[in-house]
């Protein structure tokens, strides 16, 4: 049973230079997204892959590839991973080999079941191109959901800093993937005489999305001060630099800007102290706050009477004249292995495992979910994003009503300089696009930014400089289309879809 198995996979297997050349085709397809953005690149490169899919002599055959054409573009994509690995070089860099094929070829396993699928229930080249297309926009929107989810570097980000981008409005980021592959599958399946139709909808989705009016600012709008402190990941937790760093933010806070701001704004965990320590803490940076308050982020502890353990939270805290805690927001997506190994405590207990970024041993633990604060008549209600939670448009839409306005705090300095924070950034001009709401982030090191509800940047600092911005607080676009459905209809249109090629054709047998 085993020979007869090993035989199989050894008969489906494509050979290295078919496999190089979908490794080098997902490279190519990576470069559109950020800070590249070379989407009339990866529009051929899709094209390409999917006549290579739909030739292989079988759906193992096409499976291997899809998992090398996977593997080639989230190698690229996701090249940015390495740079956690780099902050304790010592202790993390042997890991870099193991996480820059593990992962990128672990999300390629979704591209290896589209292309199976591919032959699987397609007969001939065209119905096989149609069903890779399908499939792979089915697996893109599965991959934000398997194991917690992980929905970086969509095919449909290529079009972020486009006019086309504004779909999202409508369909959201899966459905900007959908759309991807729509126009390239048709003429790949029918005929370069199709092509016409997939030029003419991305024109005139880029016509819509250009003609587009920025939104209309009130009289009198809040002044939002956003604080970039520019803390070396490296050294931000040596004790003998947080009092320097600390210090460096509460003069940011003071400075005297144009206007007076109404809020102030601290990324992600950039309070080296805990929330629990706050009497003292709490009225320095109330005193530095102008009279407005100030969103931190920050650390706090606290029992769980459950089990008597200590538990640590990744939180934003409200801190309002004369330093009392208003409101707060703790964290609760997660990012395995950075913020919580999974079966956590026992493996903290049994090896010493611990998360990246949380300083509590074996990781922070998740909040209650999304929410809403109330931050008075003039700021309105807003909706706290704490870093990776930007990437998921699902946790937003889990909020128990409609926000004035979203704010993202996060600590980008883990994802280097290069890639990782402009795909941050680009992914939370989305979200704003999606929901109709302007998006303000306060990031460490940068990229932080004020993005109105078309997703356009108004203001934005560069990366690695201590330095703050005060906007006005764009103001919202009513609920889009999407911020009231979801990926539903997508979904259903997709399964509907399947199932009519299903029925027009038949499964083939493998």
């Amino acid at each position: 049973m085993i020979r007869r198995q090993l035989a199989r996979m050894s008969g489906s297997w494509p050979g290295w230079a078919q496999a190089g050349a979908a490794f080098g085709l997902g490279a190519v397809m990576a470069s559109g997204q950020a800070p590249l953005g070379l989407w009339f690149l990866t529009l051929p490169g899709l094209f390409v892959a999917m006549v290579l899919v739909a030739r292989a002599q079988s759906a193992g055959a096409a499976g291997w590839l899809g998992l090398f054409l996977g593997g080639g573009y989230f190698m690229l994509s996701l090249s940015w991973i390495v740079e956690p690995f780099l902050i304790e070089p010592e202790i993390y860099a042997w890991m870099i080999p193991f996480v820059l094929v593990l992962l990128p070829f672990g999300l390629g396993l979704f591209w290896a079941l589209a292309a199976w699928a591919s032959h699987r229930f397609g007969r001939g080249f065209a119905l096989r191109v149609l069903w890779f297309a399908l499939v792979l926009a089915l697996a893109e929107m599965a991959r934000g959901y398997v194991f917690t989810g992980f929905p970086w570097a969509l095919i449909g980000h290529i079009w972020i800093d486009t006019p086309i981008a504004q779909a999202a409005a409508f369909v959201g980021a899966d459905g900007l993937t959908a759309l991807t592959l729509a126009v390239v599958a048709v003429p790949a399946a029918f005929g370069w005489r199709w092509a016409g139709v997939s030029v003419a909808v991305l024109a005139a989705l880029g016509v819509y999305g250009h003609g587009l009016p920025s939104p209309t600012y009130a009289d009198k709008p809040a002044i939002v001060r956003l604080v970039q402190p520019n803390a070396e990941q490296h050294l931000k937790w040596d004790p003998t630099r947080a009092r320097g760093y600390f210090d460096r933010l509460l003069a940011l806070s003071a400075a005297q800007g144009q206007d007076r701001p109404d809020l102030i704004v601290w990324p992600e965990t950039s309070v080296p102290y805990l929330l629990n320590d706050s009497d003292a803490l709490l009225k320095a940076i109330s005193a530095k706050g102008q009279g407005a308050q100030v969103a931190v982020g920050i650390q706090r502890v606290e029992d769980d009477p459950a089990t008597g353990a200590v538990r640590g939270y990744n939180t934003l805290a409200v801190i309002a004249p004369p330093g009392r805690i208003a409101q707060t927001y703790d964290k609760h997506h997660l990012v395995p292995f950075g913020e919580y190994i999974p079966f956590g405590d026992l493996a903290y207990r049994l090896f010493g495992l611990a998360a990246f970024a949380s300083q509590q041993g074996a990781g922070y633990s998740a909040g209650v979910g999304a929410a809403v604060l109330d931050l008075g008549p003039k700021l309105g209600h807003v909706l706290p994003l704490i870093c990776y939670e930007a990437v998921f448009p699902q946790d937003l839409r889990a909020a128990p009503m409609r926000a004035d306005w979203i704010v993202q705090i996060t600590n980008d300095a883990w994802f280097g300089k290069l890639t990782g924070p402009w795909q941050h950034l680009a992914q939370a001009r989305l979200r704003a696009i999606e929901q109709g709401l302007p998006l303000l982030r306060a990031a460490n090191t940068g990229v932080s930014a004020v993005i109105d509800a078309r997703g356009h940047v108004v203001a934005a600092l560069p990366l690695g400089v201590a330095d703050y911005i005060d906007a006005a607080l764009p103001p919202p676009l009513p609920p889009t289309v999407y911020a009231r459905l979801g990926d539903l209809p997508l979904l259903v249109l997709l399964l509907v879809l399947a199932a009519g090629l299903l029925v027009g054709a038949g499964p083939r047998k493998a």
